[in-house]
């Protein structure tokens, strides 16, 4: 049986299952390893020992740092410390911020393989736990959120351009459909496409732009902690650069579009989805 060499990692837990009394099976979305399925022996046990191996415990959507030993011929890694770094207190004391973290662990967990690392996505999860402690910006997180994710597996969504025929220039057209098969907008009205409204386009077009060109107006890009280290170190000399302010019901709608093209993508609707896909515009 060939072991591969241990490895440390900052992970957040993106789900999690009693095994028995004393483990768990635990998926840990790690930042350079991707996401890591483990069985971690002893998790549950209150020996010192065992706590010391496993400091603050492991539980959903929590931060921490994890060492574990992965095996070609097993299913399961074997996790064998955790050491608490976050467990993103706030998310216990707002309903609708829980939900939400829920369904973004749902849905990293269903669209990316085990062990094919995506850095962008473990820090766009990671920006979005702490971005929902305001209950104001919890669309807004969720949509750069969505959109890195999708970027990030291959599944970033035609904008520029209309979908089946790139001559066409979607910002001039009155009447605007997304084709979840093609994977973009298009002026053609037949099945499968989705109505939708211009503004959601121009949404997410404006999500697209740098890294998510949304803040609080008169923000600066260098005090966003979500800004890519590229962008930040290229606007360290623009401390004037302010970024448009994104409404929470245009937000909505396109989290709505995105989840939505997530589904498709799947062919099936997750549980967790019900959170973005019934949530209503006010």
């Amino acid at each position: 049986m060939q072991t591969m060499p241990r490895f440390k990692d900052s992970a957040v837990c993106i789900r999690h299952l009693d095994f028995s009394e004393t483990s768990q099976v635990v998926v840990l979305l790690t930042r350079e390893h991707g996401k890591v399925r483990g069985l971690a022996k002893g998790s549950r046990r209150l020996a010192p020992s065992s706590i010391q191996r496993f400091s603050g415990g492991i539980e959903l959507l929590t931060l921490g740092q994890v060492v574990a030993t992965t095996k070609r011929t097993a299913e399961l890694a074997t996790v064998t410390e955790w050491d608490l770094a976050d467990d993103h207190h706030h998310l216990r004391g707002d309903l609708n911020a829980q939900r939400v973290a829920l369904y973004a662990a749902d849905i990293t967990h269903a669209l990316l393989a085990d062990l094919d690392p995506h850095p962008g996505t473990y820090d766009a999860l990671l920006t979005l736990l702490r971005a929902i402690a305001q209950p104001d910006k919890v669309q807004a997180a969720l949509l750069r959120f969505q959109w890195a994710l999708l970027n990030d597996v291959g599944y970033r969504p035609v904008l520029d351009h209309d979908v089946h025929d790139e001559r066409v220039e979607l910002i001039a057209s009155d009447t605007l459909t997304f084709d979840p098969h093609a994977g973009g907008f298009t002026t053609d009205t037949g099945d499968p496409a989705w109505r939708v409204r211009k503004k959601t386009l121009e949404t997410l077009q404006g999500v697209a732009r740098g890294s998510d060109a949304f803040a609080e107006p008169g923000a600066s890009a260098t005090d966003r902690p979500e800004v890519t280290r590229q962008n930040r170190a290229n606007s360290k000399n623009d401390r004037s650069l302010t970024l448009p302010a994104l409404n929470e019901g245009d937000a909505r709608r396109a989290n709505r579009l995105l989840c939505s093209y997530a589904r498709a993508i799947l062919d099936r609707q997750l549980p967790t989805m019900d959170v973005v896909l019934s949530d209503p515009v006010r």
